[in-house]
């Protein structure tokens, strides 16, 4: 089986990555910072390993190319917080909101686009959302809607290809670098760390749950 996972330099995308592996998944990563990537896997293949900005089309084509076929798996995790501390809307620079919904939803939808022609039949594709896509939380309002019209997009996709499993999923709060970038400051060691959401994960990637939205700590009971 094998697969793409992007921003897996750390937090979920890390955690998930590693529990593919060790399932004898070929995973394809991507995170921006090269660095960082080849510190988080330091013995993987580096065919496997492509560095780059899921903005930026020629790295999109570049993880698929590297992916092969057939895909069997595609998780859009990379993603954009906008600017921190986060804005009000009214105060929000439409420059870094559409750089926002470029990495959000722009991206996720393109990557879908290169891979479906390679995809295997059932293949599942995993869009990381958000409560904030849902819920009016003040200042979260660029990040929250892109993830609102990303899990809109991944429920269309869902209705359209019905040969595929289709998932936005809500991971819940964690302890990650992202969490502790929209609250500057401020101790998040009460979150849970990404490795407590990568079971909800792997029920969605490995069982037989329909195409939908679903919260990852959740999936598990609902499976069963």
């Amino acid at each position: 089986m094998q697969g793409i996972v992007t921003g897996a330099s750390r937090g979920l995308g890390l955690a998930l990555t590693r529990a593919l592996v060790e399932r004898g998944w070929r995973v394809v990563v991507d995170a921006r910072d090269a660095d960082a990537l080849s510190r988080a896997w330091p013995e993987a293949p580096r065919d496997v390993l492509i560095p780059g900005d899921v903005a930026d089309p020629d790295h999109r084509r570049r993880l698929i190319e590297a992916a092969g076929e057939p895909i069997d798996l595609l998780v859009s995790n990379a993603s954009a917080l906008g600017p921190t501390p986060l804005p009000a809307l009214a105060d929000y620079p439409l420059e870094e909101l559409r750089r926002v919904y470029e990495v959000n939803v722009l991206a996720p939808l393109a990557l879908v686009q290169l891979a479906l022609p390679r995809f295997a039949e059932g293949a599942r594709v995993l869009n990381i959302t958000s409560d904030a896509a849902v819920e009016p939380y003040e200042s979260w309002g660029g990040y929250g809607s892109s993830k609102a019209a990303l899990a809109q997009l991944t429920a269309i996709l869902g209705a359209e290809n019905r040969g595929l499993r289709v998932y936005a999923v809500d991971p819940g709060d964690m302890r990650t670098q992202m969490q502790q970038d929209a609250f500057p400051g401020e101790d998040i060691s009460d979150r849970p760390p990404p490795e407590e959401s990568v079971p909800g994960l792997l029920e969605l990637i490995e069982g037989e749950l329909p195409s939908g939205a679903y919260r990852a700590r959740e999936v598990v009971s609902v499976g069963a």
